[in-house]
């Protein structure tokens, strides 16, 4: 079996939302695999990779996201890696007509247009790699379902749409571009969510993951980070445009 200690030995990434949750564990991922990597996020968790360079920024501006990717090329010096992993879903119970005009552009601020922001500035960067490699990270959200979570969905089938898109248009210099959807993965920002939702059920968060068909379980942040891992290195050298459901079966078999 090969060895994959060393598979990003001299590549450089940059992971946002990168603090805590599925942003830290693929950071780490990569450092793991020799990778050089920054992180950015608006503040540091106990979370974060002690290995990886931290950028402070709210990404949700583009001013703010400008500043991200100005200090991310200072640091690494190049760029071979993107994880557009940012994002933030705040129920809006019981449903549609409590979400606000606020609501829906702060959604679509945070889960498409900071990975429309950061993405831009760095295409450059990508293509001098020569084996540039994207992945955005989605939701189940983008699943129809309950409407106190629609303007979260929204943005992130945006993010999916993006994500073909670019796919398209950077084939031919050879960057990759997919999309991971995750289901019930246990993160600080998913757990507190699920206890929400829980609580608005008259349920356990337990209840909630009955659904799951595989072995009614929830996944984990290094679950994520494996599928993430694979994408972005030589593995995955003929897979582009593609949404790669992390879910134990739950949104896709539904």
């Amino acid at each position: 079996m090969k060895d994959y200690a060393n598979e990003f030995q001299g590549k450089k990434a940059l992971v946002t939302g990168g603090s805590r949750g599925i942003g830290a564990a693929t950071a780490q991922r990569l450092i793991d695999g020799g990778a050089t990597v920054a992180v950015a996020a608006r503040s540091r968790h106990e979370q974060t990779p002690a290995g990886a360079s931290f950028i402070q920024g709210d990404i949700t501006t583009l001013a703010g996201a400008n500043d991200v990717t100005e200090d991310a090329l200072k640091i690494l010096g190049g760029l071979d890696i993107l994880v557009n992993n940012a994002g933030a879903a705040t129920p809006r119970l019981p449903g549609i007509e409590m979400i606000t005009d606020e609501d829906w552009m702060d959604s679509l601020m945070i889960n498409f247009m900071s990975a429309v922001r950061i993405t831009n500035p760095l295409l450059n960067a990508l293509r001098q790699s020569g084996s540039g490699a994207i992945v955005n990270v989605s939701s189940g959200g983008v699943i129809p379902f309950h409407g106190f979570l629609a303007h979260y969905g929204a943005a992130k089938a945006a993010l999916s749409s993006y994500t073909k898109s670019l796919a398209k248009e950077l084939g031919p210099a050879g960057i990759r571009v997919n999309i991971v959807t995750p289901g019930a993965i246990l993160t600080p920002g998913g757990n507190e969510g699920r206890e929400q939702l829980a609580a608005a059920f008259g349920i356990t968060v337990e209840q909630l993951f009955k659904a799951i068909p595989l072995e009614g379980k929830p996944g984990t942040a290094a679950d994520m980070a494996e599928m993430i891992a694979f994408l972005v290195s030589d593995r995955a050298a003929y897979i582009t445009g593609h949404n790669h459901f992390v879910s134990g079966g739950q949104g896709e078999l539904a």
